[in-house]
């Protein structure tokens, strides 16, 4: 934790107007929101659909730009006994071990951005934001499906007891949809704009496995690989893979991205993977990566991969999008968690600065849009580079990795980094009230000439 150099002042600690807020969705980004809005002040109560909130998904990334925010709510402490800190990341072609380049992260990345980057596993983060929001005093309500909010979208939702069946209104002042990609409020959203809006498939699809580091030891190709907290990078044709250890080095993550064979013939998100047609594409791939795969459990399973347009707008009315509802990202820069926990730190620090809930979700918007935006869609240009297939445009980035000129994968990307990473959206929040305000008194004076 000395890698955190933080000198945050908050435009208040408390909220300009105590609100009843209404937030969709117990993920991160809505466990985050519900964290940050109780602390200063605001009544939260939190929809989730399902019965149990358990610890699922695998590995994520917390970069610096989530892990300051995460900081200033209080609960980075007990993040972090669950998170592994990445040394550095190895970048390597499909076909062998060799290195083409290493990309040092820790400690010098936390120092640079004055936050620390670390890998955590999805349900860790989860359950500590889960009880740091109930501490904070956000009512959780489980079991609950939102079915749609009201025509003007002024912070009113129906929702379906998934126990009784029974349905009910809910009022608040502020709406808050953090219910992830396939976000019932998002479609709605769309629709009173008339923006015809749905998934695209991107061609790709990822399978995510968790290896014990204890088959992992007693192997001699692999254990060489456990020295260092170190992340591998593996770029092929039509693929990559990401791999790096977790909670407290008992298990090892990879995230496997290969071509889906079927394209858009049903709505299928995840299913269960065919374990055959996993070893048959990384068949020509490195030894180590082929004895991975072997150790892995026998049951696979596929996320498909989508994408979607981006939106007019983020927020309407009393209500406003956050995470994934409203910038869905591919997991090839690794922001999705960071940008989910961004939007909920803004929402909260606008609502610190004004009384005024549509100027405070305006500021959201001025904030959040461009930047979520960019960095999804930075996501999808570096799928394009890691995937390259053998040839003249892999040679040409393979050298430029190599000569560390301008890395062309963004995530290693030093000038990406300071933008994804180097940013702090809270105070831009606070600068941008600042702005408005000095322009208000100019224009009153200007008015009194």
């Amino acid at each position: 934790m000395d890698t955190l150099r933080d000198r945050w002042v908050p435009c208040s600690q408390r909220a300009a107007r105590p609100l009843n807020v209404i937030i969709v969705g117990a993920g991160i980004g809505g466990l985050t929101a519900g964290i940050s809005l109780s602390q200063t002040g605001h009544s939260v109560t939190i929809l989730e659909r399902v019965n149990k909130i358990d610890e699922v998904g695998a590995g994520i990334q917390l970069a610096p730009n989530a892990s300051r925010i995460l900081n200033r709510l209080g609960v980075l402490e007990e993040i972090m006994e669950h998170a592994t800190v990445l040394e550095r990341v190895s970048i390597r072609r499909y076909s062998g071990d060799d290195e083409l380049s290493t990309v040092p992260l820790m400690p010098g990345t936390g120092l640079k951005y004055g936050a620390p980057l670390s890998v955590i596993h999805r349900g860790d983060l989860q359950e500590t934001l889960l009880n740091a929001a109930r501490k904070a005093g956000c009512q959780i309500l489980t079991s609950q499906t939102v079915i749609c909010a009201d025509p003007e979208l002024s912070a009113s939702v129906q929702v379906r007891d998934n126990q009784t069946r029974e349905m009910s209104w809910l009022h608040g002042d502020l709406l808050i949809a953090a219910d992830g990609i396939k976000s019932t409020i998002r479609q709605q959203m769309a629709l009173t704009d008339g923006f015809n809006d749905g998934p695209v498939c991107t061609g790709s699809a990822a399978y995510r496995l968790l290896v014990p580091i204890d088959k992992i030891k007693q192997d001699p190709l692999l254990s060489g690989m456990l020295k260092q907290n170190v992340a591998m990078r593996y770029m092929g044709p039509g693929g990559h893979i990401m791999a790096y250890p977790l909670k407290n080095n008992t298990l090892y993550n990879l995230v496997l991205v290969h071509p889906v064979k079927r394209r858009n013939l049903e709505d299928v998100w995840t299913s269960k993977g065919d374990r055959q047609e996993m070893l048959d594409f990384y068949q020509n791939w490195s030894p180590a990566i082929r004895r991975w795969l072997e150790l892995a459990d026998q049951d696979v399973m596929e996320w498909n991969l989508y994408s979607y347009r981006p939106l007019p707008r983020w927020v309407k009315g009393s209500t406003a999008l956050i995470g994934d509802a409203c910038h869905p990202m591919l997991p090839f820069v690794a922001q999705g968690a960071a940008n989910a926990i961004e939007d909920a730190a803004v929402l909260a620090t606008a609502l610190t600065c004004t009384a005024d809930v549509k100027l405070a979700l305006k500021m959201y918007e001025v904030i959040r849009k461009d930047r979520g935006e960019q960095i999804a869609a930075s996501a999808a240009k570096t799928a394009h580079t890691l995937h390259l297939p053998d040839g003249p445009e892999q040679r040409d980035r393979d050298e430029a990795i190599v000569s560390g000129t301008q890395n062309p994968d963004r995530w290693s990307n030093g000038q990406w980094q300071d933008y994804m990473y180097g940013v702090d959206v809270m105070k831009a929040t606070v600068d941008l009230w600042n702005v408005m305000q000095e322009r208000t008194v100019v224009r009153s004076r200007q008015v009194n000439l």
